[in-house]
């Protein structure tokens, strides 16, 4: 990428960049002089004279510094970096996260504040469990081809620091043509990319759920992440909510750091909890089920009925993805809307009981297989899942459609794959009072497993 490559205004930027200069009350002329720009240059960019070659890349970030714009917010990202492409490893999920998506325009203003006060810096999101900081990182890195990303994933052993800072060299090797980096550590590397970097042009690292990292040395920052960063260079960070001990991220008194709580943010969370809602209400998926049940309540309203789900989520995006889907495919028919289960927790500890998980006697195939399940992590075929619980692959198969809501389902194998969605579920699995219940021994299991693992190899 030359700072004299030529890139064109998108349809959107030019009307930025009209509304803009205007607001900062300059004129064409002006703005020209500003940036250091010929009259011409910024004619072409608002699409008042013919620009069939497009304008040089040094020019758009001049005249983006002089407007305290992002050059992506004159040029479409995708123009402006062609060859970003996202990490097959993450692409996925960050398309899966981003379904549905709405809000957040409160924790996004807030990056860019940072980033606007600061000439680097760690910014991190802290939230429980199911409020949506995974969801925000991928749509940030979606709205900002720019950033690049790694996706701290517990269940698929993707969150040691060997595997971060190879996944970051990768990509920062693809953007900026690196040369000769193959074997520096990540504080070299942001100091070659520092270099590369144009007039205006900044560097995002995006790094999700800090608290899947894999223990390290308690003298050392989780995934060795640099005390001091070099101009221009952000992290955005994403974790649950810690304490000093838990924290493992020691930054030079220099370095700026902010933190955005979540659940600090009630009145925010809750507006976008509630658009949320409608999105489902309207969606073409769900529309048409979840207006029958909410007719079969006696004399609910839509606004009713959003308003007394966004209660019943405490805020938490993740307990409406599992109960709006879960109404809508009729798991809940027999049930008024006050019945509903409440919070994520609740709602986890309901399904456990529907899908008679603590009848008497204890349907101890089916409970082993989940917990079975639990132990192994990984993304698992149906096969391997009974090889292992001990169970026929007809049982297996009805626990699969039984939790498919709770389950991410991996097609790009010979054999359909299967895991957990969410950490916070297998949390709950492993909750004392839940595997009291359920009759099983966690230290049975694990160790079994592990006898079936060795003899495998």
């Amino acid at each position: 990428m030359r700072t004299s490559d030529k890139v064109q205004s998108s349809e959107e930027g030019k009307a930025i960049l009209k509304r803009t200069y205007n607001d900062y009350g300059l004129n064409q002329e002006k703005l020209a002089k500003k940036a250091s720009v010929s009259v011409d240059t910024v004619k072409r960019l608002l699409g008042t004279k013919d620009c069939p070659n497009g304008i040089e890349r040094w020019a758009v970030t001049n005249i983006a510094k002089v407007l305290n714009l992002k050059p992506t917010d004159i040029v479409d990202p995708k123009d402006w970096y062609p060859q970003q492409q996202l990490p097959l490893e993450f692409e996925g999920l960050i398309y899966e996260k981003t379904q549905l998506f709405c809000g957040r325009k409160f924790v996004f203003d807030a990056i860019e504040e940072f980033i606007k006060n600061n000439r680097n810096g760690y910014f991190t999101i802290i939230g429980d469990a199911g409020m949506g900081k995974s969801t925000i990182a991928a749509k940030y890195i979606l709205d900002n081809r720019e950033a690049i990303c790694f996706f701290n994933i517990r269940a698929e052993g993707m969150n040691r620091p060997e595997l971060f800072l190879k996944q970051i060299r990768e990509q920062l090797i693809s953007r900026y043509d690196l040369q000769n980096v193959e074997d520096v550590g990540l504080s070299t590397l942001l100091r070659k990319v520092k270099q590369k970097l144009s007039a205006g042009e900044r560097l995002v690292i995006v790094v999700d759920a800090l608290d899947e990292v894999d223990q390290q040395k308690p003298s050392e920052n989780i995934l060795n992440l640099p005390t001091v960063i070099p101009d221009d260079v952000y992290f955005l960070l994403t974790r649950r909510p810690y304490n000093d001990n838990d924290k493992r991220l020691n930054f030079s008194p220099a370095t700026p750091i902010q933190e955005l709580d979540l659940r600090q943010e009630k009145k925010e969370s809750n507006r976008d909890v509630k658009e949320y809602i409608w999105k489902f209400l309207n969606d073409g998926e769900y529309k048409h089920d979840l207006s029958q049940w909410i007719e079969k309540q006696k004399q609910i309203s839509n606004d009713e009925f959003v308003e007394s789900m966004a209660i019943k989520s405490e805020n938490n995006f993740m307990y409406l993805r599992c109960v709006l889907p879960a109404i809508a495919n009729g798991f809940y028919n027999d049930k008024p809307l006050d019945e509903l289960p409440i919070g994520l927790q609740g709602y986890y500890q309901s399904h456990w009981q529907l899908m008679g998980m603590t009848t008497k006697p204890l349907p101890r195939d089916k409970i082993e297989i989940v917990y079975v399940m639990c132990v192994l992590r990984r993304a698992t075929s149906r096969k391997v899942i009974a090889k292992y619980s001990k169970q026929d692959e007809m049982t297996v198969q009805e626990v699969l459609d039984g939790w498919a809501q709770f389950l991410q389902k991996q097609e790009n194998h010979q054999a359909a794959r299967y895991r957990f969605y969410h950490e916070s579920f297998r949390e709950f699995l492993y909750r004392n009072d839940i595997v009291q219940a359920a009759g099983v021994n966690l230290r049975e299991i694990n160790s079994g497993l592990f006898k079936m693992i060795t003899r495998r190899k």
